[in-house]
């Protein structure tokens, strides 16, 4: 007797956020793939047709009904025997809005399920968009019942909120679980979503099948490296990462239930899934906004050196262009090592002198500045000057500014509002200094797949090991005005990252004056933030879409102990408890 098999195909794709009628190809191409493969099911990322996330574009009406209206088209077409199709997209359902799972099979509709937690943390906002589906029953395809948790129905832990949807599966005879995700990368996010997936599997009894969107979508980055596991949580199969990828698993059933056995792509983590997720963040902000390609500062120091081989390898060097500009404090070691790194990398490059524009701002202020001292605005001129050059090429030839400040400045606020803060995007956003290091160090001895920039050493070994500089005075390095960046970035991470009191970086033995004046400054300059462009997210924590604080804020960690709550002050009262209105 043969032994039942069922093959699915997972879609691991980029759509676009709003390309509804391109979304709607790619399903439609990736249904052809799976029908050529003898493929029964179909499998596409959560609110595929929409693009992930929409944000509040999911509440426009219009965008509502054309998106029905595609999934109804793709369910025709379904009519003609080859795989059913599971694909993620918004739902009216008697006047509410769902982030739904619609089964396409037979010329129909088949079956839709509902999300039912939707997560309101960190960048996710889904609970002013959606309502909350209830946990239902799997779905059957050819025979098999499918369960279909969608994204955070998996990931939640037990609570008052919770909805245990997985074990809502298994109790109503779900035989595999497929899951449509849009989880956006983060460095360390594979182990994290490894575990989840290996706590479902361990509860419910059976295998799982992640599938995972892959793309920028503005600050966001989505890395795919979608994966299934049997029910004995060993590995049925790995999808690259960062990359687009459909592959069809052949899954047979046996005594102990379904199994599979498909292939193990190498999973991207680390440096270099930060490098990676940096360039496809960059290339899908370029593609999807329309712009012909990017130019950047070139100033011959690691900031602009990482960002300009980022951008190569995002776009191609025909796509990138560098413009040094120089004025009396810059080194002629840095026109060389800039230099250096445009014929490394290939891109086209020019040297245009500030000079006479900076001179002529002065000149113009000579006046209003009379009897004023000389002091970090006339420093400033020089940033303003290059940002206004850079934004004047950008008008004129359409390519979009590359802005390149690191997380470091950004947390202190060490850049100039319309200087060298100028630009559409900015790739190292979300790096520290000391990881701009690594990274470079990274490149030059590695490239990821894809990459469309050359191999080996790209980055002149100089720019890395020389002391940074903004070079806005004579003889000027960073370490004047900061910490070093390893003592800089331990507190900052412990700042932001872990949101710790003062008193507990000092504990650790950070230097007390030095930590309250890195908190002073992250407070501070959280109204230049607010006027930062996008880039991209690699941490757990990014500045915009999961730290957002007040720009106006008058609390102040003040580094010392605070004595612990005293909950005799809380009445039963005070909390609603049911007691407190007896009698």
């Amino acid at each position: 007797m043969t032994e039942p098999q069922f093959k699915i195909t997972l879609a691991q794709l980029n759509p676009t956020v709003g390309d509804v009628a391109g979304n709607a190809a790619k399903a439609r191409a990736a249904r052809a793939q799976a029908k050529a493969d003898g493929g029964d099911l179909l499998v596409l990322p959560e609110l595929f047709i929409t693009g992930y996330p929409p944000e509040d574009l999911v509440l426009k009406p219009a965008f509502q009904a054309a998106c029905r209206a595609a999934v109804e088209e793709l369910a025709r077409e379904t009519a003609d025997g080859g795989p059913a199709v599971l694909i993620g997209t918004p739902w009216v359902e008697d006047g509410k809005l769902y982030n739904a799972c619609a089964l396409l099979d037979g010329g129909r509709i088949a079956a839709l399920r509902f999300k039912a937690n939707l997560p309101n943390y960190g960048v996710f906002d889904e609970k002013r968009l959606f309502a909350r589906g209830p946990a239902a029953g799997p779905v059957t395809i050819r025979g098999i019942r499918v369960g279909v948790p969608i994204c955070e129905d998996i990931w939640l832990e037990e609570s008052e909120d919770y909805e245990n949807v997985v074990e809502c599966l298994a109790e109503t005879g779900a035989e595999i679980l497929v899951v449509p995700n849009g989880s956006p990368y983060a460095r360390d996010k594979n182990d994290l979503r490894l575990s989840i997936a290996v706590a479902r599997v361990t509860e419910s009894g059976l295998p799982l099948v992640y599938l995972n969107q892959i793309g920028g979508q503005d600050e966001l980055v989505f890395d795919g490296a979608s994966f299934a596991l049997n029910a004995d949580l060993s590995v049925a199969a790995q999808l690259p990462a960062f990359e687009e990828n459909i592959t069809t698993l052949l899954w047979r059933k046996t005594d102990a239930g379904w199994r599979c056995s498909g292939p193990v792509a190498p999973v991207v983590d680390g440096d270099k899934g930060d490098y990676a997720a940096c360039v496809l963040g960059l290339r899908d902000y370029v593609g999807k906004n329309g712009f012909p390609g990017v130019l950047l500062g070139v100033s011959g120091g690691i900031d602009s050196a990482l960002c300009a081989a980022i951008a190569v390898d995002a776009l191609g060097a025909e796509r990138v262009r560098g413009i040094m500009l120089p004025f009396r404090f810059t080194a002629q070691v840095s026109l060389e090592d800039a230099a250096k790194l445009a014929e490394a990398l290939g891109f086209r490059y020019e040297v245009l002198p500030i000079a006479d524009a900076v001179n002529g701002f002065e000149k113009i202020l000579s006046g209003t500045f009379a009897g004023l001292l000389r002091d970090i605005t006339e420093e400033n001129l020089q940033a303003r000057t290059r940002g206004t050059l850079l934004m004047a090429i950008s008008n004129k030839t359409g390519a979009m500014v590359v802005t390149t400040g690191n997380k470091s400045e950004m947390s202190v606020g060490y850049a100039t509002l319309y200087g060298d803060m100028n630009g559409g995007f900015n790739p190292i956003k979300d790096i520290y200094k000391t990881e701009v290091f690594r990274l470079s160090s990274l490149r030059n001895a590695w490239k990821p797949d894809g990459a469309l920039g050359p191999s080996g050493e790209v980055i002149p070994v100089n720019i890395i090991t020389r002391p940074p500089t903004a070079e806005l005075r004579d003889n000027q390095t960073d370490q004047d005005s900061l910490p070093p960046y390893d003592m800089l970035d331990g507190i900052l991470e412990r700042l932001v990252e872990r949101e710790q009191p003062l008193v507990d970086i000092i504990a650790a033995g950070f230097d007390p004056a030095v930590v309250t004046r890195i908190d002073r400054l992250l407070n501070i300059a959280e109204y230049k933030r607010r006027q930062a462009a996008p880039g991209v997210k690699v941490t757990q924590k990014n500045f915009g879409r999961d730290r957002r604080y007040p720009i106006t804020n008058k609390f102040r960690d003040t580094g010392q102990s605070l004595p612990a709550p005293d909950e005799t002050l809380v009445s039963r009262a005070a909390r609603g408890s049911a007691e407190a209105f007896e009698g």
